[in-house]
Order: C-alpha cells, then sequence, then structure tokens
C-alpha cells in the first residue's frame, strides 16, 4: 500500500515544518501496485523548479515523512523516518549533508519498527511506528525517548499532524489505516472507516514528562466520503481545517476536508488535480491569512507538487522538479536559513533521497504573491 503549536513565537514555523507524508510498499498493509498514472484531463500546466540540492542516495533506508527542527544557534536539522532500516536519519535541511541516524529495529524505547510520520512541535519529536503501533515522544537535539502513546488504540498508524490547544497542550492527529484480508488489501467496512483518525491529548509537565488521553476517532462512513487508505494529514487552525489524504486510487486519490471536531465537509481537492495518489501535504502560510496547501502527486518519472488557495482550495499552480520522483513525504520550513533565506520545501525522492526547493524560486516560476517570502 502506498497509503503515506506551538509557542506562540513558534506556530507558524511549526506548522509549516509538519508533515505528513509517505508511503509503505511492504508489510502489512502493501497492496498491488496500480496502473501507471497518466497526467488527468485539465490539470493546470506543470512549470519546472530546479531542485537545489539532491542528497546522497540510500535505497536501502526506504525513506519516508520529513520534519524539521532549528537549534538555537540557527541550525536546521531534516528529520527523515526510515522504513526498512527502523531507523530516523537526520541530515543538514541547508546542505543535505547526512549527520546522524538513530535507533534500530525493537520495541523497547529509543527502538522503530516501521516508523513513518514524523513531526516537530518545540524541542519535541514525534515518531508514528506503524508496527509497533504507537507514538513515540523525543527531545532534541539529544534525540533522548521520553515516552510513547496510543500503543492500545492504534492498528495500523502512518501519518500524524498535532497542534497546541493551550500553552504545554497539543492535540495529535494520528492516521490508521488498517486493513483486511490475506494480503492486507481490503478496505475495512465502511461502518469501521469512522476509525481512520484518532486523536490524542498530550502534555508535558515542567520536567519534561509526558502525559497523555485518547480522544476518540473520526471519519466519514458514506460511500462517497469515506477515507479508504489514509497516511498524510495536516491542519490550519486559523480556518478550522483538516486535510486527509486518500490514497486509494481504486475509488477516488484526493484529499478531503474536516473539521477539528472530525467532521467531514463534504469537500474536498479538485477530483481532476491528482493523476497518483495524493501523498504528503503542508500548509505554508502567509501574512494576512493567506498561503497555499502544497500537496504531493505521487508520479513517476517526476513527482507534481499542486498548490491550492488557502481559503478557497482552488488550484493555484503546479510545479516539478528535475530529478525528484515518486515522492511519499514533504516538509515546508517557512523559516529563513543560511541557505534558503526565504525558507525551502523539503521532499523524498523515491525513497532513498532528499530534495530542496528555494521558495523564493516557487514563488518566481509561479507567480505567487511575494508576500509569501518576506
Amino acid at each position: 500500500m502506498t497509503p503515506r503549536l506551538l509557542s506562540p513565537a513558534a506556530t507558524a514555523v511549526m506548522l509549516a515544518s509538519l508533515l505528513l507524508s509517505a508511503c509503505s510498499t511492504t508489510g502489512p498493509t502493501a497492496t498491488t501496485a496500480p496502473a501507471p498514472a497518466t497526467p488527468p484531463a485539465g490539470a493546470p500546466d506543470v512549470r519546472t523548479v530546479l531542485e537545489s540540492y539532491v542528497s546522497a542516495e540510500t535505497p536501502q533506508d526506504e525513506l519516508d515523512s520529513l520534519a524539521t527542527w532549528t537549534s538555537e544557534d540557527g541550525r536546521t536539522w531534516l528529520i527523515a523516518s526510515a522504513k526498512s532500516t527502523h531507523r530516523l536519519v537526520v541530515f543538514d535541511a541547508d546542505t543535505g549533508k547526512r549527520l546522524r541516524e538513530v535507533g534500530g529495529e525493537g520495541q523497547a524505547l529509543g527502538q522503530f519498527n516501521r516508523p513513518n510520520g514524523v513531526a516537530v512541535y518545540g524541542d519535541y519529536l514525534f515518531v508514528v511506528e506503524r508496527d509497533n503501533h504507537r507514538v513515540q515522544v523525543f527531545n532534541l537535539p539529544g534525540l533522548t525517548p521520553l515516552g510513547s502513546f496510543g500503543d492500545k488504540e492504534l492498528r495500523s498508524p502512518y501519518g500524524l499532524w498535532l497542534t497546541e490547544t493551550e500553552p504545554g497542550e497539543l492535540e495529535v492527529y494520528v492516521t490508521d489505516s488498517f486493513m483486511y484480508g490475506k494480503k492486507f488489501d481490503q478496505v475495512p467496512p465502511l461502518a469501521e472507516l469512522d476509525q481512520r483518525v484518532r486523536r490524542f491529548r498530550v502534555q508535558f509537565d515542567q520536567n519534561g514528562r509526558l502525559r497523555s488521553s485518547y480522544g476518540g476517532s473520526f471519519g466519514d462512513t458514506s460511500e462517497a466520503g469515506g477515507l479508504r487508505m489514509v497516511e498524510s494529514i495536516a491542519g490550519d487552525p486559523d480556518n478550522d481545517r483538516l486535510l486527509v489524504a486518500d490514497e486509494d486510487r481504486r475509488h477516488e486519490s484526493t484529499l478531503r476536508e474536516y473539521s477539528f471536531s472530525g467532521k467531514y465537509s463534504g469537500r474536498s481537492l479538485p477530483q481532476d488535480s491528482f493523476a497518483a495518489e495524493a501523498e504528503g501535504v503542508a500548509l505554508w502560510t502567509c501574512p494576512n491569512g493567506g498561503g497555499y496547501w502544497i500537496a504531493v502527486d505521487q508520479l513517476a518519472p517526476l513527482t507534481v507538487f499542486h498548490l491550492f488557495d488557502r481559503a478557497t482550495l482552488a488550484p493555484r499552480g503546479s510545479f516539478e522538479g528535475e530529478t525528484t520522483a515518486h515522492t511519499d513525504g514533504v516538509a515546508l520550513h517557512a523559516a529563513s536559513t543560511p541557505a534558503f533565506p526565504n525558507g525551502a520545501l523539503f521532499a523524498v525522492h523515491d525513497d532513498k533521497s532528499v530534495t530542496a526547493f528555494d521558495l523564493a524560486e516557487v514563488v518566481r516560476v509561479l507567480g505567487l504573491s511575494a508576500d509569501c517570502t518576506r
């Protein structure tokens, strides 16, 4: 199957850095690969934005999801989950240089079993593990495990997104793409699709200790709007909007709109936007409430990145790189770095490396509002 807040000062950067991403090509939820996709009729013209870098390839890792974190001295990390080697890989976000690896296969804290979605809040890193059925939390930069949650409720978790509801208290949304059948390729009955997104309340005390509680699940159970195969999820608190990617091309692969209370609005991104699977999604916030949703169309030989208006969800342009293909996870880092004064979009390339796009180039090539890079 290819299913793939903050302290006030960091809200915009943290929201832009979250991702929900990626796909799984082996294991209990794998499905038969669909036929090669062709661009949909009526799709917008696709422009070219050259990558600023492509990191060295490590096919054995099977990289999936991405998140960014910036240290007190201004150095930015790009953190990737590596499903097949059961670890995290840390890159220098400015250069793509591999800095370190953390973890290994196992069930103890600090170990992983098919890590997938990753997200950063302040100096905490959240990591979803599909086959350990949990979310682990680490401190940064030490990457010391602080605890985990969700193992009693989660069945086959993939992606996550989180938001701060009050100081020191988070709401964490985790997609749960459990499947049935001998090949784990059968979508559950419609009545069970109300468990596709699970919600947790997470708190940290003054000593950094983790506390969590389960807040229930949601998902539409109608034939038209049910979430069949889920992974990527991202939110926009200002507009009470969650976008959840449904990756089942046997039905319709798109991103569906939910409220934070878990109610399906009946809306989704334009049906003809995605030729392959709707994958990683990130919110690019701009001044005065403006901005763009960036969503992955998981194509080969080149991934297409679609932009949609933050408020109306109308298409605002599409681009591809020169190398980046079959992308799972993305992370948008809107804050300035030495190499990217106007911010960057980071993407996984073909499960084996990471790439970077300068947001200033995205604005220039697509003719977007220059306010987003000021």
